[in-house]
C-alpha cells in the first residue's frame, strides 16, 4: 500500500461511514463471492484472499461488484502456506473463513488430499488471527454436514447445533468430506477456545442460487443436471436441507454483527427427501426434464431445527424461491433452454 492510499484508508476510518474492515478468505469461491457482494452492499472494506489476485479468470467477478473498486484488496494466500494470511488479516476487525482445500484428481488418499489440508488450513488461518489485535470475531463457514451424519438419529427429534456427525461413522462409511468439515470445526473451537478467539461457525445446508464466479460450483453443476433430467449426482443426497446463496451471506454477516451471537448456527431453509424435491419442481417447471422419483435411499429422516438462527433475526427464502433464481441464471447464461 503507498502513501496516498494509507491517507485514503485514514480518512475513511475517521468518517462516520466507516463500517470496517473484515477479511474473507477463498474470496473467489461461491460462498464467498457473495458474502463479498453483501459485505461491499454494506458498505464494509473488504481484504479477499486468493491465490493469484492476478487471475482475471479467476477473480475477474469480484472487481464488477458494487464499491469493489473502492473498497475491495485482493491479496495472494495458500491454505497450506503457513503465514500467508498474516498481511490479509492484519488490522481486520472481523475474519471470514469460507476457504477449503482445492483438491486434484485423487489418487486417492483421504488423509492426504482432503483431511489434513482441511484441519492444516483452518488452524494457518487461525493462527495469523491470533497474532492480530484489533480482531473481535471470527466467522468460519462449516456445514449442516457436520450435524447429521450418525447412526444414531432419532427421527422425531429436529437436528439442534448441539448435534455432531460422528468421525467414526464417517471413516467406516467413507464420506471424507464430511468428515474433513467435522475435523476443521472441532479444530477450530479448540484453537479458539484455547487462544481466547471469538469464534462463531456457521452451518449452511446444501446452497442454491446464481453463481458468480464464471465456473459453475459442483453444487450448481449437480443442480443443472438435475435440470437437464440427470438422476446420477443427486441420487445419493436422499434427504437434504436447502438455502438460498443469498441467505447465506446474510447470515454470515448477521452472526458477526449480532452481539449476542455465540456457538454454532445451523443455515436452512427446508428439509425435503429427493422425490419431494422433484416434485416441487415438476410441478413449478413442467417444461424442464425433470425426473420424477428416484430410488429410496436407506437413509435416516431427520429435519433441522433453525431456531437459533431465526431468533437472530434471519427469515430464510422459500425453496421455490431459490430454485425461481437459480434456474433464472441458468437461462441467462444459456445453460437450459426457456421455460
Amino acid at each position: 500500500m503507498d502513501i496516498l492510499e494509507a491517507k485514503k484508508v485514514v480518512v475513511e476510518e475517521n468518517s462516520n461511514n466507516y463500517k470496517g474492515k473484515v477479511c474473507v478468505t477463498g474470496a473467489s469461491g461461491f460462498v464467498a463471492s457473495w458474502l463479498i457482494k453483501r459485505l461491499l452492499l454494506a458498505g464494509y472494506h473488504v481484504i479477499g484472499t486468493v491465490r493469484n489476485p492476478g487471475n482475471q479468470k479467476k477473480v475477474g467477478h469480484l472487481w464488477k461488484l458494487q464499491g469493489a473498486k473502492e473498497r475491495l484488496r485482493l491479496v495472494k494466500a495458500n491454505l497450506t502456506d503457513e503465514g500467508s494470511f498474516d498481511d490479509a488479516i492484519m488490522g481486520c476487525e472481523g475474519v471470514f473463513h469460507t476457504a477449503s482445500p482445492v483438491l486434484g484428481k485423487p489418487t486417492f488418499d483421504a488423509t492426504v488430499e482432503i483431511l489434513n489440508p482441511a484441519v492444516d488450513g483452518t488452524l494457518n488461518v487461525l493462527r495469523s488471527c491470533k497474532k492480530n489485535p484489533k480482531l473481535r470475531r471470527v466467522v468460519l463457514t462449516s456445514s449442516s454436514s457436520t450435524v447429521r451424519v450418525r447412526d444414531d438419529i432419532d427421527p422425531n427429534i429436529p437436528l439442534d447445533e448441539s448435534s455432531w456427525s460422528s468421525v467414526e461413522f464417517c471413516k467406516k462409511i467413507e464420506i471424507w468430506y464430511v468428515l474433513s468439515k467435522t475435523l476443521a470445526e472441532k479444530t477450530a473451537w479448540e484453537f479458539c477456545e484455547e487462544n481466547n478467539i471469538e469464534l462463531v461457525t456457521l452451518l449452511p445446508s446444501f446452497v442454491i442460487g446464481p453463481n458468480l464466479p464464471p465456473d459453475l460450483c459442483s453444487t450448481a453443476d449437480d443442480v443443472l443436471g438435475l435440470l437437464k433430467g440427470q438422476t446420477d449426482k443427486f441420487e445419493f443426497h436422499g434427504r437434504m436441507g436447502y438455502v438460498h446463496i443469498d441467505d447465506v451471506a446474510l447470515s454470515h454477516i448477521l452472526v458477526y454483527e449480532h452481539p449476542s451471537a455465540h456457538g454454532r448456527y445451523l443455515c436452512s431453509s427446508k428439509v425435503l427427501d429427493n422425490n419431494q424435491l422433484v416434485s416441487v419442481l415438476s410441478e413449478r417447471y413442467p417444461s424442464l426434464p425433470i425426473p420424477k422419483r428416484f430410488k429410496k435411499q436407506d437413509q435416516p429422516s431427520y429435519e433441522f431445527n433453525i431456531s437459533k438462527l431465526e431468533s437472530l433475526g434471519m427469515k430464510f427464502k422459500s425453496v421455490e424461491e431459490m430454485f425461481d433464481d437459480c434456474i433464472a441464471y441458468f437461462k441467462e447464461r444459456g445453460l437450459i433452454s426457456s421455460i
